[in-house]
């Protein structure tokens, strides 16, 4: 097997730090729930899968229900023992949506997420091993046993009367607060295809001009007062902070309303009303 860290180099320390968490599922009973689990590791920058006795394992399939996650798939470990899968982590945090008797240290996704890059940073940089994420089954989630093996117990707020999670959904939950600790937040939003200038004051006073025009055509003012509404127009295209080809678009349409008019008879070219 390659060696788990060697996946090339992210674009940032702490998408980097991703590749020292390991997300552990234990005793799956749905290959659906699996596939659910990689897709969302894919979304979200995660790489290592390691199943705990898998009521079944195809991984045809899952690339089947989970789509362009072949080398996540390929490198999922099957570990016989949930000791087995956790011998070589140095930090584990299990997820639980049930209440315990027994006193443990609790904490909500979006605060450990921070936790669990730092110490994944250090797993990355060969100074501790990987940090583990271990969810239960589907039926009975995590034994108190496995909760044992833990370092932290992560629990995700959902609507008290419904509190238990899909399997695959408490996985995404997880995944996007240790994503957004990593780089979301600095992520930048997709600009447009195009970059297009603003328009000038001179094409937009033609803007306003041809609106002006294409309103009497249909008769929109009405007993209103024209400048009143004419100064609404103009507030509300100034608010919109429209581009020069946008405002070009709104022209057009002006433009296109009195032509329709003419062409139709409905209105003549010195812009009267035919009777």
């Amino acid at each position: 097997m390659s060696d788990p860290f060697d996946a090339g180099e992210p674009s940032a320390p702490g998408r980097r730090a991703l590749q020292g968490v390991v997300v552990v599922l234990w005793e799956t009973q749905d290959r659906v729930n699996v596939a659910g689990t990689v897709r969302a590791m894919k979304n979200f920058g995660l790489e290592r899968l390691r199943l705990v006795n898998p009521a079944e394992w195809d991984p045809w399939r899952i690339e089947g229900i989970a789509h362009d996650t072949q080398e996540i798939v390929e490198r999922t470990e099957i570990h016989a023992s949930l000791e087995s899968a956790l011998a070589d982590c140095s930090f584990v945090v299990g997820t639980t949506a049930r209440s315990r008797r027994a006193k443990r240290a609790v904490a909500r996704p979006r605060s450990l997420a921070p936790e669990l890059l730092a110490r994944a940073l250090d797993a990355v940089e060969g100074r501790a091993g990987p940090v583990a994420i271990l969810y239960g089954r589907e039926d009975h989630g995590l034994p108190n046993e496995a909760l044992d093996l833990c370092h932290r117990t992560a629990h995700i707020p959902t609507n008290p009367e419904h509190a238990s999670l899909n399997l695959a959904q408490a996985v995404l939950v997880m995944a996007y607060e240790l994503w957004m600790a990593a780089e979301g937040e600095v992520q930048p939003f997709r600009g447009p295809r195009r970059d297009v200038s603003p328009p000038t004051v001179e094409f937009l006073e033609m803007l306003f001009t041809d609106a002006e025009r294409a309103l009497w055509a249909i008769d929109f003012f009405k007993s209103r007062h024209t400048e009143s509404v004419m100064r609404t127009l103009r507030e509300l295209v100034h608010r919109s902070d429209v581009d020069a080809r946008e405002a070009a678009f709104l022209r057009a349409i002006s433009i296109e309303i009195v032509k329709y008019l003419q062409r139709t008879g409905v209105y003549n070219e010195a812009g009267e009303k035919r009777g």
